[in-house]
């Protein structure tokens, strides 16, 4: 049970991004900002802890396949914040958690084996779950088919891979130093397409630090380092069940924190996603 808490933990640190990252762009900061910020805080941090394994033994090759590993963090970051940029944030978060169902689909295809009967139980309350959390029942938003919405969908897939190869790539490396070379993948993806100018300026790096040093322990840090210690205990199907708390901790940090009012069906949904959470976890008792 102390590692699906982990990787639960891991889905909850998700889940308080959107709250911070509405507070950076509330302050002025731009999208390059807020995903370079994240990025090269939690790249930082990782390493900084991450030096007291620099005798590990670790070839260029397993380091490399790991650095790559890492590449679908810095791709779901740039998706998923694009796509807030023409989808609402509801539509977007429901777009996003699409990785429950996609992440147990592409187990299915690598291990070659049939979810169980709890696995599905627990998708078929997710789902329900997550469309009453957003609040799009009820809603008198109309949701277009943009670009925004090929954006979420993609933050899916990426998320879904960051959770497979957590669980199923350099298990045997520490699980810090296995996340700080995680973050230089992610790093390198972000970098490419939003260049970091603000690292070329103390005052810029100075504005951008209050958000960037959050976003990186809650985005980059903590997320990879939990996944990767209890998602190959758990395994990635179970594990997407599990991280599926980013969304109600996502709806929780915005009604203390922003002050969002919240609907009834919205705390419903909520109950929903934890009950889906339970019954997924279910098979790991006995």
């Amino acid at each position: 049970m102390k590692y699906a808490l982990l990787v639960f933990l891991g889905g909850c640190s998700y889940g308080i991004l959107s709250t911070i990252v509405k507070i950076a762009y509330a302050a002025g900061l731009t999208p390059a900002e807020v995903c370079g910020g994240q990025v090269f805080f939690g790249m930082l941090l990782l390493w900084m802890a991450a030096l007291r394994h620099r005798g590990f033994p670790l070839n260029g090759r397993r380091a490399l396949t790991l650095i790559c590993c890492g590449m679908p963090i810095g791709l779901t970051t740039m998706f998923y914040y694009t796509a807030l940029q023409t989808v609402t944030a509801s539509f977007a978060i429901i777009l996003l958690f699409q990785f429950v169902w996609v992440s147990t689909a592409i187990d299915c295809v690598f291990s070659r084996r049939l979810p169980d009967r709890q696995k599905v139980a627990a998708i078929a309350i997710l789902l329900p779950g997550s469309v009453l959390a957003a609040g799009l029942v009820g809603s008198s938003d109309n949701i277009s088919l943009t670009s925004g919405v090929l954006w979420g969908l993609a933050s899916a897939v990426s998320y879904s891979f960051v959770l497979l190869v957590s669980g199923t790539v350099g298990c045997e490396v520490p699980p810090v130093l296995k996340s700080a070379l995680m973050s230089v993948g992610a790093a390198t993806v972000i970098f490419a397409f939003m260049r970091p100018t603000f690292l070329l300026s103390l005052g810029s790096l100075a504005a951008v630090a209050p958000y960037g040093i959050p976003l990186g322990i809650f985005g980059i840090a903590l997320p990879p380092l939990l996944f990767s210690i209890g998602i190959p205990h758990t395994g990635p199907s179970l594990g997407s069940i599990l991280t599926s708390s980013e969304l109600p901790m996502a709806i929780l940090m915005a009604f203390f924190v922003l002050g969002e009012h919240i609907a009834l069906v919205q705390w419903l949904g909520v109950a929903l996603i934890f009950l889906g959470v339970i019954v997924g976890n279910l098979r790991t008792k006995g």
